[in-house]
């Protein structure tokens, strides 16, 4: 955590140095919460702390080609609460599901894939700011009468760069999930110990694999860009809000149960 806020406040040329210290004690800190020598533990807070982490690397990846200072300045302070939060809620012990091999990865990618994909709902509002902010002018009035967001806005890398973080993230999600897919059609007697059932959970998680498989096949052969993608990023995010709509932290933190 504090290798994350020193690199918030650091000077430009030892940010990337400093994020990287921070990203490796971040995994090994997620190491811990998730597997550890208490057994695996599952839950909303290793999964948002492992999703902070990618968005921290793709962040430095970044950073190496263009200045992303003003996306530091939410993603690293993020960050560093998120490294925190598995030890306020560590989540469900799930040692005895461990003779079921097939079962703990299925449903770490699975939450981590909507994770990711919800970081890339987030950047595409952010964009989506970004762009009318561009386009109606913020910021001509004169920097003085600014708001703290215009001026936020206004030190944001440029739309072009925004848009490659967002593909960036749409690949990894859509990777994730894939591999989810995969693993329940294929191995979900294994899996779940039943054969595999299309409820609404499967149907809505498939038909945004869909989406966003169509957005990336377009972004390649066709080069949708702009609104087209932010428009399929939501809808692609909608869906899976269908399909999995927050009820692990209902009952984790609202109910306590399992």
């Amino acid at each position: 955590m504090l290798a994350y806020l020193v690199a918030w406040r650091a000077p430009v040329r030892h940010v990337g140095v400093l994020m990287l210290v921070g990203l490796a004690l971040h995994a090994g800190a997620l190491y811990g919460a998730i597997v550890g020598d208490a057994g695996w533990h599952f839950g909303f807070a290793p999964i948002l702390s492992a999703t902070a982490w990618i968005g921290v690397a793709v962040l430095w990846i970044e950073g190496l080609s263009v200045r992303v200072e003003a996306l530091s300045s939410v993603v690293l302070p993020g960050a560093a609460v998120a490294v925190l939060l598995p030890l306020l809620f560590p989540g469900l012990d799930l040692s005895a599901q461990a003779g079921r091999p097939l079962f703990l990865p299925h449903l770490l990618i699975g939450t981590l894939a909507y994770g990711v994909l919800s970081m890339a709902a987030l950047h595409a509002l952010l964009m989506t700011a970004a762009e009318r902010a561009l386009h109606g002018g913020a910021g001509s009035a004169g920097g003085s009468r600014m708001s703290p967001f215009s001026r936020f806005l206004e030190d944001l890398p440029p739309l072009l760069v925004l848009e490659r973080i967002l593909f960036r993230f749409i690949g990894l999600g859509f990777v994730l999930l894939t591999l989810t897919a995969l693993s329940g059609v294929l191995f979900s007697e294994e899996i779940f110990g039943q054969p595999m059932r299309f409820d609404h959970k499967t149907v809505f998680t498939l038909i945004a694999w869909v989406v966003f498989g169509v957005l990336l096949v377009g972004r390649w052969m066709w080069g949708w860009r702009g609104r087209t993608a932010l428009r399929l990023t939501f809808g692609g995010f909608a869906l899976l809000l269908l399909a999995y709509v927050g009820s692990r932290i209902v009952l984790e933190v609202i109910l306590h149960r399992r």
